[in-house]
């Protein structure tokens, strides 16, 4: 693979950027701790895309995601088993309408610099717009067939990683961005998102955990 072009700041988004982000997001009533709710972004997202874009330039200039932007609160949804043993809910983390924004906005650069340097492999088919499972399982169909058909063995190893989101490391994650050339402002941005964020955990009087 050829050494990736760094990318040292994120470009500056316009108003008609910040009105695409917003049309992506999913209308819902539902708000969290800034009582917002996306429904209204999307309905208003023409009276104040202009003043958005200069917030998130200002984020990406200054390399520093807005702290209060940081605050998400969670709420604990049960899969399975016993309803008193807390490893048996997942914990989803619902974040400000606004983060939500920013945070799309930092990832469709990322994705740009990660397309345009080839830096995924043919293999990753998750979190891509062009992809999607059914292609994942098409394609591993489509390998193991032809394999058979050359009469040769077909082995596979299937590894189900429990909680896997919550095992990323981001000291590695930040050193593996850094090796992939997000260096400069868009490195410090990204730190920043990841540093010194909080929370709190949301439990309906309906619960029975």
């Amino acid at each position: 693979m050829q050494q990736p072009i760094p990318l040292h700041e994120f470009k500056h988004v316009s108003p008609k950027d910040i009105e695409n982000v917003a049309k992506s997001l999913k209308a819902k009533d539902s708000h969290e701790y800034d009582e917002i709710p996306t429904k209204v972004i999307k309905q208003s997202i023409s009276y104040i895309s202009s003043p958005l874009a200069h917030i998130c330039n200002l984020m990406l200039s200054s390399d520093t995601f807005p702290t209060r932007l940081k605050f998400a609160e969670i709420k604990p949804l049960y899969k399975k088993g016993e309803r008193m043993d807390i490893s048996n809910y997942r914990p989803i983390s619902l974040l400000p309408s606004f983060s939500k924004i920013s945070e799309k906005i930092i990832f469709r650069r990322l994705i740009q610099h990660l397309e345009y340097n080839k830096i995924l492999a043919n293999e990753q088919f998750g979190f891509r717009s062009i992809t999607s499972t059914d292609l994942a399982s098409f394609h591993l169909i489509s390998k193991i067939l032809e394999a058979l058909n050359n009469r040769l063995l077909v082995g596979g190893i299937f590894c189900d990683l429990r909680k896997a989101f919550d095992c990323v490391d981001h000291k590695i994650l930040l050193e593996k961005m850094y090796q992939y050339g997000i260096t400069g402002k868009g490195f410090k941005l990204i730190t920043s998102y990841l540093q010194d964020r909080n929370q709190r955990i949301i439990m309906s009087s309906r619960s029975k955990l």
